[in-house]
């Protein structure tokens, strides 16, 4: 008999349980597991996650965890960075090819030699980052503590931001702090089209746009609030307006729905006509991967200890001056 490929994937779905969402709430109680998600997750996972946020939010989660097993529905920096604060746990990834275009963007042997150029200066890391470029910070931030934590930096002391030049240039303005940037950046807040939101505007006169510091300038100018996914989320609900074009990937606008479905939010356009405001590696994770990495504890996250201990350092100082 010739198997077609089409046979192949339903053999493959007959596989799954018929509802997923209990099946996975079966192993959550066999595991004693924890499902984290970032915002930017498809809506399914976001709906069995136990925890949802952003970097920060999903760091401390991780930090303060007591479950055995942690399931990280995001990409591998997080699931990287819930081993780091958690050794002896079982760390799962759904997809180990979840990786970050903005993390991939600062190889570590090239970060080495661009601290060594730069002596004396502390070393203000976005988590954004692989393990070993962690391993190589002072003090790791997020979106969300950024600002905050460079304003507790002595203003005498030389600062290198790594990896994102759009949120290190962002850091830089808010706090007159003159940073010394890698030049990084993440592939989906680079696709939003200056002249396409511009024309959204003029359509919906009465939305406010919202953007995410990692967006180039040219559309932050355009912003009537910046901020973290976290800080999106609240803005949302607290602002008096009922529209949002919102320049971040558009993940979050099912949580946005979620706590004011009166509202309207309009995802940012990207440059082509294109999913291309989509995270394709956040994409990679499905409801029925995560399924699949409960069932068999497998794929796991794994760091050699010596990468671990100097990662963890910094990560320590963020959630001391968070």
């Amino acid at each position: 008999m010739f198997i077609t490929e089409s046979t192949k994937r339903n053999t493959v779905l007959s596989s799954f349980p018929d509802d997923l969402f209990a099946a996975i709430e079966d192993l959550k109680k066999e595991l004693n597991a924890v499902i984290l998600a970032h915002y930017y997750q498809e809506p399914d996972i976001q709906d069995i996650a136990d925890y949802i946020g952003d970097s920060l939010g999903l760091s401390q989660q991780a930090a303060a965890t007591d479950a055995d097993v942690i399931v990280f529905a995001g990409v591998h920096f997080m699931a990287e960075t819930a081993k780091i604060l958690n050794p002896n746990k079982l760390v799962l990834l759904p997809d180990l090819d979840a990786g970050c275009s903005l993390a991939d963007s600062c190889p570590p042997q090239e970060f080495a030699a661009f601290k060594a150029a730069h002596p004396n200066h502390l070393v203000v890391s976005y988590i954004n980052c692989s393990a070993a470029i962690k391993a190589m910070s002072d003090i790791i931030c997020t979106s969300s503590n950024s600002v905050k934590i460079v304003n507790q930096i002595p203003e005498d002391q030389g600062i290198i931001f790594a990896p994102d030049k759009n949120l290190g240039r962002y850091v830089s303005e808010q706090t007159g702090r003159d940073l010394v940037l890698w030049e990084g950046s993440c592939i989906v807040h680079e696709t939003f089209s200056e002249k396409k939101i511009v024309q959204l505007k003029i359509e919906h006169p009465e939305a406010e746009i919202i953007a995410h510091p990692e967006c180039e300038p040219q559309v932050l100018r355009h912003a009537d609030y910046i901020g973290s996914t976290t800080a999106l989320l609240k803005y949302c609900q607290q602002s008096q307006s009922e529209a949002f074009i919102v320049a971040t990937e558009p993940g979050i606008i099912h949580q946005m729905e979620k706590n004011a479905p009166q509202k309207q939010f309009i995802p940012a356009p990207a440059m082509n006509n294109c999913a291309c405001n989509e995270c394709p590696h956040m994409r990679l994770n499905t409801l029925e991967k995560l399924y699949l990495a409960m069932k068999n504890r497998t794929p796991e996250i794994t760091l050699s200890e010596e990468i671990r201990k100097a990662a963890l350092k910094p990560i320590e100082r963020m959630l001391q001056m968070s």
